[in-house]
């Protein structure tokens, strides 16, 4: 069984979704380090997704450095991997604007921002106490 959900959004590719997901449970300890990642055929079942699209997904967290193939002993979750250069400077630039003008066009004023980011920020956090990680 996948031990993460998604809901899908028609205006972000369901390839990005699972990925986003997937990292998410990584982030937030759902899913440790070691454990089995499900397969091609068990992801694509619990996520109604296609097999194509459930094999993209997990050849793009291998790539990515967040899960490992082994041969004989299938695929598992990696350690979070660390940020490549240039990750963080994406982040804080690119991203960052795309948020920012994205609340403009909502009509959401900075104090809300910050607030929905330090909510975010805190559920991921609880998530790793609920999966009894609190190693931070």
């Amino acid at each position: 069984m996948t031990p993460f959900k998604i809901k899908l959004n028609s205006s972000q590719s369901i390839f990005d979704q699972v990925v986003y997901a997937a990292t998410k449970a990584i982030l937030g300890g759902a899913l440790k380090p070691g454990e089995p990642f499900p397969s091609v055929r068990s992801l694509a079942a619990d996520l109604k997704i296609h097999p194509n699209t459930a094999h993209k997904v997990i050849q793009h967290l291998i790539q990515e450095r967040w899960l490992i193939a082994s041969p004989g002993r299938g695929t598992t979750v990696a350690p979070p991997p660390k940020a490549r250069s240039g990750d963080r400077q994406r982040l804080l630039s690119q991203e960052i604007e795309q948020l920012v003008v994205e609340a403009r066009r909502v009509g959401a004023n900075l104090d809300e921002v910050v607030e929905s980011i330090e909510e975010q920020w805190k559920s991921l956090d609880t998530l790793k106490v609920v999966s009894g990680d609190n190693s931070d």
